[in-house]
């Protein structure tokens, strides 16, 4: 998997809604300015059980984007269902920009400057570190809490 300090691979994958191919969400003017990807597959269930917090992430203005491992049509129920309303990628197997990251589960998330460097990479779920990752991206609140049903952590 890429660590902080790697340049984050280009793709260009079609958007879930509309269709219209999006390359390098990341790109910025500013190189401060920060987007968070993250990798999912309809399929995994802990990829359904934090589907919340990314939306949560993207109401508390991150910008973002999610890269499923899914046809659209599935991703876009995925996200219904789940309550994951953050923009989507659908990106077809064999799944080229998830090898290009060193993928190994999923979700997985990196946090990408404008200048296309990755800040942070995550995998899996680990309260702590999300919510740590939440409060340096200027979430007042945290994601998660101790009380809020969750494991504190789960690998994907």
């Amino acid at each position: 998997m890429l660590s902080p300090g790697d340049k984050a691979p280009s793709f260009t994958l079609p958007a879930v809604e509309g269709g219209e191919a999006v390359t390098d969400p990341w790109v910025s003017d500013s190189p401060e300015e920060s987007t968070l990807v993250a990798f999912f597959k309809t399929s995994c269930p802990v990829c359904k059980m934090v589907a919340p917090m990314l939306t949560k992430l993207a109401e508390g203005g991150v910008r973002m984007v999610a890269v499923g491992q899914d046809p659209p049509d599935a991703i876009a129920e995925y996200s219904e269902t789940q309550g994951q309303r953050v923009p989507a990628l659908s990106e077809a197997a064999p799944y080229a920009a998830s090898e290009a990251y060193g993928l190994e589960a999923v979700p997985t998330m990196f946090l990408i400057g404008g200048d296309g460097e990755i800040r942070q990479a995550i995998a899996g779920w680990n309260r702590d570190t999300w919510n740590e990752l939440a409060a340096t991206l200027g979430l007042a609140e945290p994601l998660s809490t101790p009380d809020d049903g969750l494991r504190p952590f789960r690998p994907g």
